[in-house]
């Protein structure tokens, strides 16, 4: 199959994270067992949940990037968001893990070994981490892609739960306090947490079709006024967010005796001014004769 310019993008995007997190993980697992930290090993936890996702991801924007078909008539865009959700059930999952080895080293706390040289390779793979994270969100907000800005905020909050994982394992080993590793472990986990909720609260409203926000809908209501020059209303404007797709729909109520040829270049000139403001969008117009108006909705100038 034959994937768009925009598809092959995403999908060239999703392999790197599959490569990158592959490399971290690997520095992270080196460092945990160069020092034998709870906190460090609950670091490489959190990279193996997002090399898990990374490969959820890959699938996700492929699934995505397949045309309309009979079965799928509105294509095949909200894949991502089941994807997404598959990232916060994970990093739950790694969270929960994380807090459990904690938990047992804070019974039995131990001193670090070599924590130097371990916490050397763990600040190269932080490094890494935040490289691509930049680009993850950088470059799927603009192409629109959910799974791959979920999975750029997951590792966001991996790079942030690192340098304090980094510096806390600095102070244990300075101090001596070896109760402060499992005590950044269960640190680490509680923002793994946050994190898989925030994924899976966010997935959730774009599988249930939530409108677009108010600041967009401001614009698509503006767009249809201005270009509905010689229409009397447009109402029951509905929106919504499917991936990388949006879908603008509503009824355009026309004067009675408007030609058919009319009415059409005025859809067309609306339907070009709502892609202007919100690209890619489906715009679909139901075209109405005046006894059909409502009186409500948005006022055509």
């Amino acid at each position: 199959m034959t994937h768009t310019p925009h598809a092959q993008g995403l999908i060239r995007i999703a392999a790197g994270s599959i490569l990158v997190s592959l490399v971290v993980l690997g520095l992270k697992v080196i460092a945990w067992q160069m020092t034998g930290s709870v906190a460090l090993m609950s670091d490489a936890l959190e990279s193996l949940v997002n090399l898990a996702t990374a490969v959820a991801a890959l699938v996700a924007v492929r699934v995505a990037a397949r045309p309309a078909d009979a079965n799928h008539p509105y294509g095949h865009h909200k894949a991502e968001f089941f994807s997404a959700i598959l990232e916060g059930v994970l990093i739950i999952l790694a969270a929960l893990l994380i807090l459990r080895e904690a938990w047992g080293a804070w019974q039995a706390p131990r001193a670090l070994d070599a924590p130097l040289s371990g916490l050397a390779v763990n600040l190269l793979a932080g490094v890494l981490n935040a490289v691509w994270c930049w680009v993850l969100l950088r470059r799927g907000r603009a192409l629109r892609s959910p799974a791959l800005v979920a999975d750029g905020k997951h590792l966001l909050s991996d790079v942030v739960s690192s340098a304090g994982v980094l510096a806390g394992v600095l102070l244990a080993m300075v101090t001596g306090w070896a109760e402060l590793d499992p005590a950044l472990a269960a640190l680490v986990a509680l923002n793994i947490l946050w994190s898989g909720w925030k994924v899976i609260t966010a997935s959730v409203s774009g599988l249930m079709d939530e409108a677009l926000p108010d600041e967009i809908m401001a614009r698509v209501r503006e767009a249809i006024s201005l270009q509905g020059e010689g229409a009397v209303e447009a109402h029951d404007l509905r929106t919504r967010a499917a991936g990388q797709a949006t879908f603008i729909e509503f009824h355009l109520v026309v004067p009675g005796d408007l030609t058919v040829r009319d009415a059409h270049d005025m859809c067309d000139r609306i339907e070009a001014a709502l892609k202007a403001q919100v690209p890619g969008a489906v715009v679909t117009i139901h075209v109405e004769p005046e006894h059909k108006a409502k009186h409500a909705g948005i006022v055509v100038i």
